[in-house]
């Protein structure tokens, strides 16, 4: 293919040039005779292209017919927050509400309305199975494909996530993050949490045999834990339960998909003593302030 531009004049000379649109998808320039070997005007070469486009029904323009996959996958694209599959549903039927909205009014203000499309009108009864099934769909593909991400879902609902294979390459993105560390004590105590949440410090405590008010700051000040509630005890004491961001990190969804979630839910803890917890609240604050408890085991520097 030769490409040369006439000096003094905003023609371009075409030898050898075909435009074929293929799959309505992407315009490929192929070294083929044409006729008279031509000289066209930017004009006349762009006139043709958005011909061949209209003809062709280019997606480049806009596609004539959308797959529910494809509108999820754009849906978890643009979304910065995961998605749960019934918001993704319910999106999905909006945008159908919509165009409805939009043909009556343009009929009530007397235009010619056209109706819109029936693969868009058969969206409207989409819910939250079929949503599972268009990610599904996806996912196939993309493992198929050997693509480097694939759409998993979190406490939040779905988002996409890049293979842990490509990990050293997009940890350069973010130089001054470190990897997080917890000593043994203090994943012994998120794991008694985890498992018995909601749970007291005092029972928390029964099960340790040792303090564990340094250990739960650090929790809390490290996100993985936080305050649920009070108890419906004597001193009220607080009760802690996992966040969002511990069901992220370990990769879950909700504490049913923890180990053994059943049967170790199931077992039997030893029971606190009988005492008066209404300094605890004070006590926690106290621990935001200085940094925990000096009854504490110190951190081993295991890295989680």
């Amino acid at each position: 293919m030769e490409w040369g531009r006439k000096l003094g004049d905003s023609t371009c000379s075409v030898r050898g040039m075909q435009a074929w649109l293929i799959s309505g998808q992407m315009l490929w320039l192929q070294g083929k005779n044409c006729k008279n070997d031509g000289i066209f005007s930017h004009g006349d070469f762009v006139m043709i292209f958005l011909k061949a486009c209209t003809r062709a029904r280019s997606f480049i323009l806009s596609p004539r017919v959308m797959d529910l996959s494809l509108i999820v996958e754009a849906l978890l694209i643009a979304s910065s927050e995961a998605l749960s599959a019934d918001e993704l549903a319910r999106l999905v039927r909006c945008r159908v509400a919509e165009a409805e909205e939009a043909h009556q009014r343009e009929i009530e203000d007397g235009g010619q309305a056209e109706s819109p499309p029936d693969w868009l009108m058969a969206l409207a009864a989409v819910d939250s199975v079929a949503v599972l099934q268009a990610i599904q769909q996806l996912n196939d593909g993309y493992q198929a494909s050997g693509r480097s991400f694939a759409l998993l879902e979190r406490a939040k609902g779905w988002k996409f996530y890049t293979n842990p294979a490509y990990g050293e390459f997009v940890r350069l993105l973010f130089p001054g993050r470190k990897p997080e560390r917890l000593s043994g004590p203090a994943m012994e105590t998120l794991a008694i949490v985890a498992y018995r949440q909601p749970i007291t410090k005092a029972a928390i405590e029964a099960v340790r045999g040792v303090s564990c008010d340094g250990m739960l700051q650090k929790l809390l000040d490290r996100d993985l834990v936080r305050i649920g509630g009070r108890a419906d005890l004597p001193g009220r004491p607080l009760l802690y339960e996992t966040t969002e961001l511990f069901y992220e990190h370990f990769g879950i969804r909700n504490i049913d998909d923890l180990p053994n979630s059943a049967e170790l839910r199931k077992v039997k803890l030893p029971e606190p003593p009988a005492e008066a917890l209404d300094g605890e609240p004070e006590l926690m604050a106290e621990n935001r302030t200085h940094g925990g408890s000096g009854n504490d085991e110190q951190e081993t520097g295991i890295e989680q």
